[in-house]
């Protein structure tokens, strides 16, 4: 059985080994992910583990998803961004009495939409707080007096606009139940909630978590599982640097794969690094190094398999493009020519002749997709309502990937 004092070659063969003959076991994951945390902590600029961690993971992802790496291009709008969690590193969320709040009305939900597709966009990403009627009575009054009776039903509603525009709804909107999420499914291209962390520990008061009732883990993981019920193209992920251990991070990452195993449903995998934020009270915490970002997302790749998507944002590790290329990622996720990133606004989206420039110096090409990917859209109609597959189908050629866009 691999232990946690094994060595860094032991380690390094483990790693070698989990491409072609033994998979990588949880013992070994962790083992790795702590020799990479002592390596960073000790500051020599130097990891004896990570370059043939990297070289395992590219050659998976490789062996996975050839030499392309994909994005989608989309138009991000912020629904509400009044929420009832507090998570200690958001700035996003806002009370009802902020000058920043605000609440789209869908006249401005078909303005954006039809503004997003002229200038190219194919995915509405609706990204809002979760559950804010349940805290502000202000907000609450605002539902009632539109005739919606909570956020997930104007939110339907802000779907079928963005979809009549001619753009392909995602809709990452916190902790729903079975049945909103099936009345989602017929506007919606594909769905997410990011996992984050499955530590419970993060919940306790002090840490990131504490003012968060839907950042318990076992909602997470239960709406997860509803989405693989309802055959939801689904897309969740994991955050790393709010205070989770190393173990916690491949725990994490463990629960998604048997999540994925069980539902068939799981598109892709976010690995997100925490951004420190000016005004929160984890504004003084660092955000992981470089080298744990690329180690994380190679730890990913040999824990998800070769057939999983997997994807860092570009616009959070600016400076890393190409060292995160060599982490076995086949994907940069949403990039909006037409609007920032409203959950981290100090991180601008790279210009995609530049992500296209330092993509193809890698190595890769860079391809566009749909927010729903290109093997699901062309293979497995059984995700899909029957008129969202009939429209992405009609912008999709054969092998699913946009039309008018290049191999």
């Amino acid at each position: 059985m691999p232990a946690r004092g094994d060595t860094t070659g032991e380690l390094i063969e483990r790693v070698r080994k989990a491409v072609d003959a033994e998979p990588l076991d949880r013992a070994s994951a962790v083992a790795v992910a702590e020799r990479l945390e002592e390596e960073a902590a000790r500051g020599s600029g130097r990891s004896e583990l990570l370059e043939p961690l990297l070289e395992a993971a590219q050659e998976l992802g490789r062996r996975g998803h050839g030499d392309e790496v994909t994005y989608s291009k989309n138009v991000f709008i912020p629904l509400t961004n009044l929420c009832r969690d507090r998570c200690a590193y958001c700035t996003f969320a806002v009370q009802p009495d902020s000058p920043r709040a605000k609440t789209y009305r869908l006249d401005e939900v078909r303005e954006t939409s039809r503004r997003a597709r002229q200038a190219g966009c194919r995915e509405a990403l609706f990204c809002l707080g979760d559950k804010p009627e349940l805290a502000y009575r202000s907000y609450r009054g605002w539902l009632d007096q539109q005739g919606y009776a909570s956020t997930s039903e104007y939110l339907v509603e802000a779907c079928q606009v963005a979809f009549e525009e001619g753009l392909f709804p995602h809709s990452n909107a916190g902790i729903m139940d079975e049945d909103e999420l099936r009345a989602l499914r017929p506007w919606n291209a594909s769905m997410g909630l990011m996992l984050e962390t499955t530590s419970q520990r993060l919940r306790e008061r002090g840490e990131a978590h504490y003012y968060c009732p839907d950042k318990d883990p076992r909602l997470r993981i239960g709406m997860t599982r509803d989405a693989g019920r309802l055959r939801i193209p689904f897309t969740t992920g994991i955050l790393i640097g709010i205070g989770e251990t190393p173990e916690e991070r491949v725990d994490t990452l463990w629960t998604i794969r048997e999540l994925a195993g069980e539902g068939g449903h799981i598109q892709e995998v976010i690995v997100q690094n925490f951004h420190p934020k000016p005004g929160t009270s984890m504004s003084g915490r660092p955000a992981p190094s470089d080298e744990i970002m690329a180690g994380t997302v190679a730890l990913a790749r040999l824990v998800l398999g070769a057939e999983m998507n997997l994807q860092a944002p570009p616009n959070l590790s600016p400076t890393s493009l190409e060292l995160l290329v060599r982490s076995g990622l086949n994907d940069w996720g949403g990039v909006s020519p037409v609007t920032i990133d409203f959950i981290n606004p100090e991180a601008p989206w790279p210009e995609l002749e530049e992500l296209q420039r330092r993509t193809e110096a890698a190595g890769y090409r860079l391809r566009e997709r749909h927010g729903a990917y290109p093997a699901d859209i062309a293979g497995r109609p059984e995700l899909f309502d029957p008129r969202m597959l009939a429209a992405l189908r009609a912008d999709s050629d054969a092998q699913g990937y946009p039309v008018g866009t290049s191999s």
